[in-house]
């Protein structure tokens, strides 16, 4: 057993914290109250109150302190689009997502990410889940953390480049599938000779599709490859490749508010319609393919705003 999370009372955790005291390390993660590493074990205790043994001794170490509380059984998820193998959520998956698709102004990101099996309950007591449900300074929190914990690739598609793209007839569709198949294929060779169990795709396009628009690249990805939709509820690889890519996402588009002079409002309402119009005021109309997605409405609706 390489892991053992138990859950402890503050006062206990003091009393390991002070068991522990000639074995503490320097370095505390974020939301942890003390690191300590014996021969063949690493003690983390978190601010949640759970206590994670990691390494060979993990059993043995943790059984000084108690015994794992009972989980009740979880239900079985039910995911959309491909026919998974059994007990998926326990395999080492590459996991691919991007972010900013749906955002007038700011990049798209993607990120693939390598999670192992062994590896999952640390990924889970970081705080590793749908993206959707973190806000983001929780993002930034747990991005920082799991950058240590995972191997990733991460590809940034800038607005001018995407502009590029799209104005040669590229569709949305086939750009991301380009940069998932791009992404995964880095985190495979900095695996090598290691092999993932399998890769997810959050599916943004039926299987066919997707491979369609990958026709004519010199290396396409198809050994163990699954795609469903709500990727993010079934593997901890593609929750964190989510936090990674929301992570640079924020990284850049904070970037972007600074050239702007103001902040920039993320999605694609009302809101960025003004905030289109008011950069197009103060730097004029030329500078939007460095800052936003041009094919979207907002242009049109923003160049009215701003009555060009």
């Amino acid at each position: 057993m390489s892991h053992v999370v138990l859950q402890k009372h503050p006062s206990e955790i003091e009393e390991m914290k002070a068991y522990y005291k000639p074995n503490l390390s320097g370095k505390t993660p974020q939301g942890g109250i003390f690191a300590a590493k014996t021969a063949n074990c690493s003690i983390t205790a978190y601010k949640s109150g759970k206590v994670l043994f990691q390494g060979a001794g993990s059993a043995s170490e943790a059984a000084k302190w108690g015994s794992p509380a009972e989980k009740k059984a979880a239900s079985p998820k039910s995911p959309q689009g491909s026919h998974l193998p059994p007990s998926f959520e326990s395999l080492s998956v590459i996991g691919s997502d991007e972010v900013g698709t749906g955002d007038y102004f700011g990049p798209i990101t993607v990120v693939a990410a390598y999670a192992k099996k062994e590896s999952l309950p640390l990924l889970k007591e970081l705080g590793v889940k749908d993206s959707k449900h973190l806000k983001d300074d929780q993002i930034i929190r747990i991005a920082k953390e799991i950058k240590e914990v995972v191997p990733y690739s991460l590809l940034t598609l800038k607005n001018s480049k995407y502009n590029q793209l799209q104005q040669s007839g590229m569709s949305q569709g086939k750009i991301k599938a380009l940069l998932h198949n791009q992404a995964i294929g880095n985190v495979l060779k900095k695996m090598a000779p290691e092999k993932p169990e399998a890769i997810l795709i959050d599916q943004f396009a039926k299987e066919d599709v997707y491979y369609r628009h990958l026709q004519g690249q010199s290396v396409i990805q198809r050994e163990n490859v699954f795609f469903s939709t709500k990727a993010e509820g079934i593997h901890l690889s593609v929750a964190a490749a989510s936090i990674l890519a929301r992570y640079a996402f924020l990284r850049y588009f904070d970037k972007l508010s600074e050239e702007a002079g103001f902040t920039l409002p993320k999605g694609a309402g009302a809101q960025v319609d003004k905030a289109a119009a008011r950069l197009i005021k103060a730097k004029g109309r030329q500078v939007l393919p460095d800052f936003v997605k041009l094919h979207f409405a907002n242009t049109e609706k923003a160049s009215r705003i701003a009555g060009i």
